[in-house]
């Protein structure tokens, strides 16, 4: 497995966990080999993180490269400063 660990800014973040639970999930639920995916609120840096797990790196490459292009619909609130892909070494 391979997932997507991403860092956030976020301005507005009521308006941007609105779009998140309405629009982001439901998108990245429907990509191929999806498997999980947590969402972390920002700290008082404004930063916010996830990490979105799926089945193989390429799966988890191609959503990252729509991720960094804008190929996704990411909310005005949000700029991505970084969408890597890392190979899930263990989980519990």
């Amino acid at each position: 497995m391979h997932a997507i660990f991403a860092t956030v800014t976020i301005s507005d973040y009521e308006a941007a966990r609105k779009q998140l639970q309405e629009r982001v999930i439901p998108n990245v639920k429907q990509a191929p080999g999806f498997v999980c995916g947590y969402w972390l609120a920002p700290g008082s840096d404004s930063k916010g993180h996830s990490v979105v797990v799926f089945d193989n790196e390429e799966h988890a490459s191609a959503v990252a490269d729509q991720m960094r292009s804008g190929a996704l619909p990411i909310p005005p609130e949000v700029t991505i400063e970084s969408a890597d892909v890392r190979e899930v070494a263990g989980s519990a």
